[in-house]
């Protein structure tokens, strides 16, 4: 069943029965990022696939910082003690779910996130939000695809270069520039303390957006934290390696 905006104000997409589990798409993605492996989770969980502000039928509230995504959210599900999933730039927004509202989540997966980024990797995102201001999305289309996925994966699937530059395409361009320039502001560091759930750091070992070094330390950063790297893979495993995805997800969630 899909949930529209008339009820939570947020597009979500939910199906299947077990534990809630919340699955939140990358700035470089929509919710469909999750399709080649949402009907496997559904049989153990209950998915809301969400789409954030600006994607989908997902109105913006001209959010601004990663703070503010992750309090729509946190405000808009109005679900307790669930299981809570982000790629990418859906990651940090659950890191910032876990840290100002702790007490909503029962486990996370930042698959992958960061603490923040470093001041040479900031300027893309600049860029970016620059770029799609003057000439729409598809003036990024081409540079998302390069940080979504491996050099070798692009060339050997072409089909699935062409589908995720559909999607993107639809997204809002202000939307996507502004949370472009929330990345680029954010640092979680002094803030990972407040997660209290239990949660695994999960990225690919060819990941160039948020580079596995950079995805340990924000393990290290997480009391009890767990780190998992992917061999092979890149930014959106659940694409590239929907079966060590989900093993990887529910080898976690299981205990």
């Amino acid at each position: 069943m899909t949930s529209g905006s008339a009820r939570t104000g947020l597009d979500v997409e939910v199906f299947g029965k077990g534990p809630d589990l919340v699955l939140l798409h990358s700035l470089l993605s929509d919710r469909g990022a999750f399709d080649r492996v949402k009907d496997a989770l559904a049989a153990s969980f209950r998915l809301h696939l969400v789409s954030l502000p600006g994607y989908g039928a997902s109105a913006s509230k001209q959010e601004s910082t990663v703070e503010a995504y992750s309090d729509r959210v946190a405000s808009d599900l109005k679900l307790k003690n669930f299981f809570l999933l982000g790629n990418g730039f859906g990651g940090f927004v659950a890191l910032g779910v876990a840290i100002r509202h702790p007490e909503r989540v029962a486990k996370l997966l930042a698959a992958p996130a960061l603490a923040g980024f470093p001041a040479p990797a900031k300027e893309p995102f600049r860029v970016m939000a620059a770029r799609v201001r003057e000439g729409g999305m598809q003036a990024v289309l081409e540079a998302a695809i390069q940080r979504m996925f491996p050099p070798a994966f692009i060339a050997a699937h072409p089909d699935v270069v062409a589908e995720r530059k559909r999607a993107l395409a639809q997204a809002d361009p202000q939307s996507f520039a502004r949370a472009c320039i929330a990345l680029s502001n954010l640092d979680f560091s002094s803030s990972l303390k407040k997660i209290a759930c239990k949660t695994l750091v999960m990225v690919g070992e060819l990941d160039q957006t948020t580079p596995p070094a950079l995805a340990r330390e924000l393990a290290a950063g997480i009391a009890g934290a767990q780190f998992r790297e992917l061999p092979g893979c890149g930014h959106c495993p659940q694409i590239e390696q929907p079966e060590a995805f989900a093993a990887a997800l529910r080898g976690f969630l299981a205990n």
